[in-house]
């Protein structure tokens, strides 16, 4: 459903957000590395969510990504997915059809337009604060599987 830049791009925002919390900056071979991303395609990605607020980027031999802590609790996941797919994955056909919608249905029309109305209301009713705790308790999680 996302893309595999949406894809590293939600893992790679976990993965600062993560060492954020714990007060650390993170590089880019870092984060590639921590989600099993390629790096230069880390970096681009990296660059974008700078661009659009949602990582921040420090320069400098003491530098690398990190989000504020204040913002873990507001940057929700729909934000990160807006960046990087748009808002197409809410609204586009299940099968890719570009003729696709109530009027002129494909076979899976209805039952996807359930499925993507669940997706939106997970996206936009978690942050990134809610993906790192459960009651205040820090999850454990994997980002990428060996």
């Amino acid at each position: 459903m996302f893309s595999k830049s949406c894809e590293y791009g939600l893992r790679a925002t976990i993965f600062v957000a993560e060492q954020s919390s714990l007060d650390n900056k993170v590089g880019v071979k870092a984060i590639a590395a921590a989600i099993d991303s390629p790096e230069a395609f880390t970096g681009k990605i990296l660059q974008i969510l700078t661009k659009n607020n949602i990582i921040d980027s420090i320069k400098g031999p003491y530098g690398g990504f990190v989000i504020n802590k204040a913002d873990l609790k507001k940057i929700r996941l729909s934000d990160v997915v807006r960046v990087l797919d748009g808002d197409s994955i809410y609204t586009g056909c299940g099968l890719g059809l570009k003729q696709c919608d109530d009027s002129s249905p494909c076979p899976l029309h209805f039952k996807f337009v359930e499925i993507r109305d669940n997706l939106r209301k997970m996206l936009e009713g978690n942050t990134l604060h809610d993906v790192l705790y459960t009651n205040d308790k820090k999850n454990t999680f994997w980002l990428k599987r060996e």
